[in-house]
C-alpha cells in the first residue's frame, strides 16, 4: 500500500517540479533511520546538499535533468557515524614509537588518511576524541570546506586528565587546581572544538572534575568522560559527563552493583535528557579469534592514503599479533563483555556506535563494521536499533540531529548504499557501495 503524501513531501514535489533537484538515488530499500518502516522503491532527490523530497517511486517526480543514482537491490540509509575514533593513529601496535615518529606528520598525512579511509567506509560522521590541537581543529575545518575528504568531524582536541602520560603532551593536558581545570578547558572551547574529553577523572580532586564539566557546559560542550574503572564512572555520572566511553572494569565479571544503581538514578531523570554510552566493545570481543585469523592485515584498503614507509612500519609492529601489550588480559577480559553490554542496554544508558578506530590492529577501513557485526550477530541487538546507534542517535548526541542523522526532507544528504538486505545481513556493511556526502558522490 503505498504512503499517503505529507505536506512536507507535497512541498517538495512543488521544488522538484520547478526542477531544482541535483541529485535523485533511485529503487532501493530506504531505511531511513527513524522509526518509520522501510520504504522499498524508494527515492530520495537531493537540491545541491540537501534533501528535498524522500518517498516512492511514482510518488516523487524527479525533474528532468537530474543526475540519477540506481540503488535497485540496495539498502538505502543515512551515512553511519562512529562516536570514537582516533584520527591521529592508524592501528600501529607501538604507541610510544607512533607518538615519538609521526608527531610532525599528523595534519597533512596521518589525519587526512584517516579520514578519508572512514568516508570511504561509509562513515559520514564521527567523534575523534585525542589529537593534538590546532591539526584537529585544521583537519576538522578542512574537511568541512571541502579541502580534503572525510567525514564531518566533532573533534576535542586534547585529552583532560590529571597528568600526561610521559611523552604525550601535544595531545594530553593535565590539570593542577580547578582553576587551572577550567583555564584548560577554557582554552579548548576558545579555540573551538566541539567536546572535552576527560579521563582519569578518579585521579583528579572532585573540586577540579566539576570544574572541568561545568566550565564546559558554560561554553555549550557536551563531556565525554573515561568509564575504565568503577570511580571513574561514579564521579563521572555524579558531576554530570553526558557520554561514557568503553566498557571497562577490566577483568571484572559485572559492574558494581553501586554503580548500576547510580547509573539507574541518572537515566531515570528524564529532565535532563538521555545517558549517551559508547562501549567501544568489537575490538576487546573480537581479539581473540583476530590474533590468530588475522588476513585483515593484508587488507590494502587501510593502505589509503599513507606513504608506502608509514605503511610497511605498521606492518612491521603487528607482525606477531598475539604479542601486542595492549591486548594481553583481553583473553580474561573477553568473557565478561556480554555481561557488561546487557547491563549497560538494561539500566537505561543510549549506547552509540563507536570503535576506538585507530588502536593497534583496528583500521579506520572496517572498524565502524566490525562494531555493527557484533552489536547484531553476537549481542543480539535488533539490526534497526544498531543502525539507529550508528545514525540517528549520534546525532542527536551531539545537537546536529537539525541536520544529521536520517534521511529526511530538509537534512544534508548524507546517504549511503549497499548492495542487498543490511537489516537482515549486517555484515554486507564491510562493503558500501555508494556514499553521498552533503549531496556529492564520493564513492
Amino acid at each position: 500500500m503505498r504512503h499517503r503524501l505529507t505536506l512536507a513531501l507535497a512541498l517538495a514535489l512543488i521544488a522538484g517540479n520547478a526542477g531544482a533537484a541535483t541529485l535523485a538515488l533511485v529503487g532501493g530499500t530506504l531505511v531511513d533511520g527513524s522509526l518509520r518502516d522501510p520504504i522499498d522503491n524508494s527515492v530520495v532527490l537531493v537540491e545541491n546538499e540537501r534533501i528535498v523530497a524522500v518517498g516512492r517511486e511514482g510518488e516523487v517526480r524527479i525533474p528532468a535533468g537530474t543526475e540519477i543514482i540506481s540503488t535497485e537491490g540496495m539498502t538505502v540509509m543515512p551515512g553511519l557515524w562512529d562516536m570514537h575514533v582516533h584520527l591521529m593513529i592508524n592501528g600501529h601496535a607501538d604507541y610510544a614509537h607512533w607518538d615519538k615518529t609521526y608527531l610532525g606528520k599528523m595534519r597533512d598525512v596521518i589525519m587526512p588518511a584517516s579520514a578519508k579511509q572512514l568516508l570511504l567506509a561509509g562513515v559520514t560522521g564521527a567523534r575523534d576524541l585525542g589529537a593534538p590541537l590546532k591539526e584537529s581543529i585544521d583537519v576538522r575545518d578542512a574537511i568541512r570546506r571541502g579541502e580534503i575528504p572525510g567525514p564531518t568531524l566533532f573533534v576535542s582536541g586534547p585529552f583532560i586528565q590529571k597528568k600526561p602520560y610521559p611523552g604525550t603532551e601535544a595531545f594530553r593536558w593535565g590539570v593542577d587546581s580547578p582553576a587551572d581545570a577550567r583555564a584548560k578547558v577554557k582554552r579548548l572551547a576558545d579555540a573551538g572544538v566541539d567536546v572535552i574529553k576527560l579521563i582519569d577523572q578518579d585521579q583528579m580532586s572532585e573540586a577540579e572534575i566539576a570544574a572541568i564539566i561545568d566550565e564546559a557546559h558554560k561554553h555549550g560542550k557536551p563531556v565525554v568522560a573515561h568509564a575504565h574503572r568503577p570511580e571513574e564512572i561514579r564521579l563521572a555520572l555524579k558531576h554530570g559527563a553526558d557520554c561514557l566511553e568503553h566498557t571497562g572494569l577490566a577483568a571484572a565479571p559485572s559492574y558494581p552493583d553501586d554503580v548500576i544503581d547510580a547509573l539507574r538514578e541518572r537515566t531515570a531523570n528524564m529532565s535532563l535528557g538521555p545517558l549517551f554510552w559508547t562501549p567501544t566493545i568489537e575490538g576487546l570481543y573480537n581479539f581473540p579469534y583476530v590474533v590468530k585469523h588475522h588476513e585483515h592485515i593484508d587488507d590494502k584498503r587501510w593502505h589509503e592514503g599513507l606513504p608506502d614507509d608509514i605503511v610497511a612500519d605498521i606492518r612491521q609492529s603487528l607482525s606477531h599479533p598475539e604479542r601486542i601489550s595492549y591486548f594481553q588480559q583481553t583473553p580474561q577480559r573477553w568473557p565478561t563483555l556480554t555481561t557488561k553490554f546487557n547491563q549497560l542496554r538494561e539500566n537505561g544508558a543510549l549506547l552509540l556506535i563507536g570503535t576506538d578506530s585507530g588502536i593497534p590492529m583496528k583500521f579506520h577501513s572496517d572498524s565502524t563494521w566490525h562494531e555493527l557485526e557484533v552489536w547484531v550477530n553476537r549481542l543480539n541487538v535488533p539490526a534497526i536499533d544498531a543502525i539507529r546507534a550508528a545514525t540517528y542517535w549520534p546525532a542527536v548526541a551531539m545537537k546536529a540531529d537539525k541536520d544529521y542523522g536520517t534521511v529526511a526532507e530538509g537534512k544534508y544528504a548524507d546517504i549511503i548504499a549497499v548492495r542487498g538486505d543490511a537489516l537482515r545481513h549486517i555484515a554486507l556493511l564491510q562493503n558500501v557501495d555508494i556514499v553521498v556526502k552533503h549531496g556529492k558522490r564520493v564513492k
